[in-house]
């Protein structure tokens, strides 16, 4: 791990100062060593197994359980990552019963959360429908939730996730919507069944538009004005939005090039500061929890991967009793490490290891970056150049939540962080000295204030 050394300059009158800033001990100090934020206890955290092929992961009666329908879709968005993953032996509606009748040899408590997963979810409604209500006569407490395009729905379809108490993603990416395709909302019928199900489920909180955030589709402001425009509602919640992993040459096409680095991170620091993110849940969470790791010292060897998947109580699983390990994958599929993303049976529990990731204190520069706490290490599949473009990717979206969470505690801007890790990743936004190139800071922040309780995170 490492210590860093942080220039901040103070918006209001340019003073630079320095900090240090410790990822391993999320500790943020004057040069002093004086702390810049008083600590705050937490309960004690457990250590997290960094999950790798020598230090295999098992998977145990599931809290999160994920269902993968299948992989078909009606779309074909330019950076998904399922476009070229194999389809064989996809479910259907015969496989739902013997799903159910084999849940209790597995499923020893009940799930807390039961996910619904595609593809498209909603080609798979003849399985969804008997199969989330037969989970839900089953583990009555359980959330349930699904993402879809939307593109889909009907009176029928909306009647039936109310009744059922689902909570739904609408994949969507706004101004951006031309990379995936066809846009529902250009559709008159499709448009009105998607503002319909707003209508249903907005006022239970059980509603959000899905964005990705890429280089065609990079500014989270425009993002959140579009759907504020669409719905007329100024606290639409809006979730993903961030920055796509390149999972294929359809991710690299979408990642950021290198000139676009720079700005990217200006325009997205801007945003969030001025309070125009706000409805951006992953902005919202990733800042709040990385205030919270400087609040009570969260320290890394609690942190496990990002995507979650690392966690032995969240299992992926298809109809036909294969664990996954991700639900974005099929049993014939492999990574881009090469190996398979079948991992064992729901008949073996106690069998299945998942040996087939890299977590990211495994990796050469994750334990040597300073946005370690916000990043928490890109897919643990990926390898190569795949990995290395979703590096950048990650770390220049991690950079503008960072500098955010900074100036929330300390009133100073970040500009410049020294320390062993890559050269041109130190010059944070591009500039050497205090200059107008970011965005908004020569202008006094008007922020809307985050929820950020002090919690253990």
């Amino acid at each position: 791990m490492t210590k860093f050394i942080v220039t901040a300059i103070n918006p209001e009158n340019g003073q630079r100062n320095r900090f240090h800033y410790d990822n391993a001990t999320s500790e943020l100090t004057r040069e002093s060593g004086e702390p810049l934020v008083q600590a705050v206890e937490v309960t004690e955290r457990a250590h997290v197994p960094a999950v790798s092929r020598q230090t295999p992961l098992g998977k145990t009666s599931p809290r999160t359980l994920k269902i993968s329908l299948g992989l078909s879709c009606n779309y074909e968005c330019e950076y998904c990552s399922q476009r070229f993953v194999p389809r064989a032996d996809e479910t259907n509606p015969g496989d739902v019963q013997a799903f159910i009748d084999g849940l209790d040899a597995w499923v020893t408590s009940p799930p807390e959360k039961v996910e619904f997963w595609g593809g498209e979810p909603l080609v798979y409604i003849k399985t969804m429908r008997p199969l989330a209500e037969a989970i839900k006569a089953k583990f009555p407490k359980a959330d349930l939730s699904v993402i879809t395009n939307g593109s889909l729905l009907s009176d029928d379809i909306n009647e039936w996730l109310d009744r059922m108490g689902f909570s739904v993603g609408i994949s969507h990416d706004g101004p951006g919507q031309h990379v995936r395709g066809p846009d529902p909302l250009q559709d008159p019928q499709q448009r009105a069944a998607i503002m319909a199900l707003y209508a249903r489920l907005a006022p239970q909180q059980r509603i959000s538009f899905n964005a990705m955030v890429n280089r065609k589709n990079a500014s989270r402001a425009a993002i959140q004005r579009f759907f504020i425009e669409l719905t007329g509602d100024p606290n639409v919640p809006i979730g993903e939005g961030s920055f796509v992993d390149a999972y294929d040459e359809g991710g690299i096409a979408h990642s950021l090039q290198p000139y676009e680095l720079h700005p990217y991170r200006s325009l997205a620091f801007h945003e969030i500061r001025t309070g125009q993110a706000a409805n951006v849940q992953a902005v919202n969470s990733k800042t709040a929890s990385f205030i919270n790791s400087i609040r009570s010292r969260r320290p890394a060897s609690s942190l496990g991967q990002k995507c979650g998947m690392d966690k032995s109580d969240s299992i992926a699983v298809d109809l036909r009793g294969n664990v996954l390990t991700c639900q974005n994958v099929s049993a014939a599929s492999t990574a881009p490490n090469g190996q398979a993303h079948r991992i064992g049976r729901v008949t073996d529990l106690a069998g299945v290891k998942l040996d087939t990731s890299t977590h990211w204190s495994k990796r050469a520069d994750c334990p040597n970056c300073p946005m370690l706490q916000i990043c928490q290490g890109s897919c643990m599949f990926l390898e190569g150049p795949l990995w290395d473009r979703s590096c950048d990717n990650a770390f220049s979206d991690a950079v503008p939540i960072f500098a955010a969470g900074i100036e929330f505690l300390t009133g100073q801007v970040p500009v410049h962080i020294e320390g062993m890790f890559r050269e041109d990743r130190k010059d944070i936004f591009g500039i050497s000295e205090y200059s107008p190139d970011i965005q908004g800071a020569t202008q006094k922040p008007v922020r809307k204030p985050f929820p950020i309780p002090v919690v253990s995170v």
